[in-house]
């Protein structure tokens, strides 16, 4: 009887191993859900997307734009005044590209498909913060993947809002890195419908292009 409790006694701490590690394995293994488009169909990497508003009756798709009188650099984000406007077309590449969807709170580059007059890159960034407005706008110029210190301002993520969705900057490609966790909002400069960091998410949803 005492070898037969001693044998249980190593026994249990094994099982207990083994139980921990193997919930250990299926929580690693669950993945965030996917991200679907109007249609219902998972957002894929490099496939161009529309990101349109929710909210009817309040401008249109995104596109690119100079702030001020001079034609470059295109330095915002900005969201079209009217509605049937769909914007222009974008592509999502996660931090990991060689994964082919796109998945709700996941670090991701965020490209425009369309070329610029200007010598530079149409890659989302966060700005520095606007003294004048008081704002950490979306602006262009940021560099495709490359996750780190470097380049901590070029990603931004998706997440559930209601039904629909938001943007949001909270990026985790860089650990020890002290960074903003905000959602991205609408603030309107001299008219333009800018992207901002705000309270106020901008509730979206893509639609293939």
């Amino acid at each position: 009887t005492n070898l037969k409790m001693k044998t249980n006694q190593l026994f249990l701490p094994f099982l207990i191993l083994v139980i921990s590690s193997n919930s250990f394995l299926s929580s690693a293994a669950e993945s965030p859900p996917e991200v679907v488009d109007i249609d219902g169909k998972i957002l894929r990497t490099g496939v161009d997307y529309y990101i349109l508003p929710v909210v009817r009756g309040r401008g249109g798709g995104l596109t690119m734009d100079s702030i001020g009188d001079k034609i470059c650099p295109l330095d915002a984000v900005v969201q079209e005044h009217q509605e049937i406007d769909q914007g222009l077309p974008l592509t999502f590449t996660p931090v990991n590209p060689k994964k082919g969807v796109i998945r709700e709170s996941t670090d991701l580059n965020i490209i425009f498909s369309a070329n610029s007059i200007c010598v530079q890159t149409t890659q989302w960034k966060l700005d520095d913060f606007d003294e004048t407005t008081g704002q950490y706008f979306i602006t262009l110029g940021g560099n495709q993947g490359n996750p780190g210190r470097e380049t901590i301002s070029n990603w931004f993520k998706i997440e559930k809002f209601d039904r629909d969705y938001k943007l949001l900057y909270c990026p985790t490609v860089c650990d020890f890195c002290k960074v903003i966790c905000k959602e991205i909002g609408i603030f309107i400069q001299d008219g333009v419908r800018r992207l901002a960091l705000s309270d106020v998410p901008f509730k979206v949803m893509f639609k293939k292009a």
